[in-house]
């Protein structure tokens, strides 16, 4: 099924950044954001584990191969701010 949507160019921006950033076309992009707000509004998540399972199942898990040490990146996160 196709459907054209008539976007505001800053959303169009930020949803086709966002889908850049995890090295996806803007389509499979902008279908992933529709399904998972079907998902989430009747979903909630509610432990941990949840959203970790949540993650890996929507592909997120293993997007930022470039952070090879997550206690440190976090730690220069907080320093930052």
């Amino acid at each position: 099924m196709s459907i054209t949507l008539e976007l505001p160019p800053d959303l169009e921006g930020e949803l086709a950044e966002e889908a850049a950033r995890l090295k996806l076309p803007l389509s499979e992009y902008a279908a992933r954001v529709l399904a998972t707000g079907r998902t989430a509004a009747a979903n909630t998540l509610k432990t941990g584990a949840e959203l970790v399972a949540y993650w890996q199942r929507e592909g997120v898990v293993g997007t930022r191969p470039d952070i090879t040490d997550s206690q440190k990146h976090a730690r220069d996160i907080r320093r930052q701010a």
